[in-house]
């Protein structure tokens, strides 16, 4: 019988809202910025909306909604908006450098972000000399994240096989992309935008366990870790 310390041969992470603390930054702008385009809308409704799906998904939907087309320089207005609020405030999710030092196992990056936003956010935040060059976008596959095939592509491209491919994610759509990848999924419940409500909601949608704390990471996967383990943080 062999040891759940060799359960996992990679971690993926997802960025926004796992690496970087930036989705209550994002759901502002991206509300403001949509309102200002004819589509009035708040941040709480960006983030019930939208959380974990790539801009392209949202646009497409808003745009199926309005019966028109968004103008030319929407997307150019989203993205300096958010260049320059992110290069102002965007913090790493709290533990996370001191976490990915220790994590023995090879990490990755696949994220419903652009290339050049998740390049962005982990260059402002100190951490993309530990990914680099391993970062996927949802723009590299066809269908985005709740579908399977980003998690699928990363994993293709680390050489790792899906089920020894632990996802840390944030969002319902994210864990939804995971288990249909046949990956063991954490949710992660400790960014800036979760509520006392998101750790039940990552487990209706089927993640294995659910953390807040990233320094509780490694241990959970040196060890395989299931839903139910106890966590010592010690």
């Amino acid at each position: 019988m062999s040891s759940v310390s060799s359960r996992f041969d990679l971690v993926i992470f997802d960025c926004d809202g796992v690496l970087v603390d930036s989705e209550s930054l994002a759901c502002v702008v991206h509300a403001d910025v949509l309102t200002q385009f004819g589509y009035p809308i708040t941040a709480d409704q960006v983030h019930e909306r939208f959380l974990g799906r790539s801009a392209r998904e949202a646009r497409l939907e808003v745009e199926t909604e309005l019966g028109r087309v968004l103008p030319d320089d929407y997307t150019a207005t989203l993205k300096a908006t958010i260049d320059e609020v992110f290069g102002a405030k965007l913090q790493p999710i709290p533990h996370i450098a001191e976490t990915l030092a220790i994590l023995s196992r090879p990490v990755c990056v696949a994220s419903s972000g652009t290339p050049t936003r998740i390049r962005s956010s982990l260059t402002t935040t100190g951490l993309l000399d530990r990914f680099d060059p391993h970062l996927f976008s949802a723009l590299q596959v066809e269908r985005g994240k709740p579908q399977p095939d980003l998690f699928l592509f990363a994993a293709a491209q680390m050489n790792a096989a899906p089920e020894r491919c632990v996802v840390i994610e944030d969002s319902i759509p994210g864990v939804t992309a995971g288990i249909a990848a046949g990956m063991t999924v954490f949710g992660y419940h400790g960014g800036g935008h979760c509520s006392p409500a998101t750790a039940a909601a990552l487990t209706a949608a089927g993640a294995h366990l659910v953390f807040d704390d990233m320094r509780q990471l490694p241990a959970l996967v040196a060890r395989g870790a299931l839903a139910g383990e106890p966590v010592d943080l010690a």
